[in-house]
């Protein structure tokens, strides 16, 4: 599962969500979405946007967490 961890470089940046709402051009609506990992996806240039905004990379965001394996059943 990927996991967004938008909260913890606002954090490591001390900016609020509503200037990172500011700075990217995205509704506070669609980025709480994103920060509570609700999202199914994200674009590239939303990222892109974020991530200059933030100062950072998209692995410091987005985290890839595997799933425990779910039992085969017939």
């Amino acid at each position: 599962m990927i996991v967004v961890n938008l909260d913890v470089m606002m954090a490591k940046r001390k900016m609020s969500l509503s200037e990172l709402s500011e700075r990217v051009g995205i509704t506070l609506a669609n980025l709480s979405v994103l920060k509570n990992n609700k999202a199914r996806a994200i674009r590239f240039s939303t990222l892109d946007a974020i991530c200059r905004a933030l100062d950072c990379t998209p692995q410091d965001i987005l985290e890839y967490r595997p799933e425990e394996e779910q039992p085969y059943e017939e």
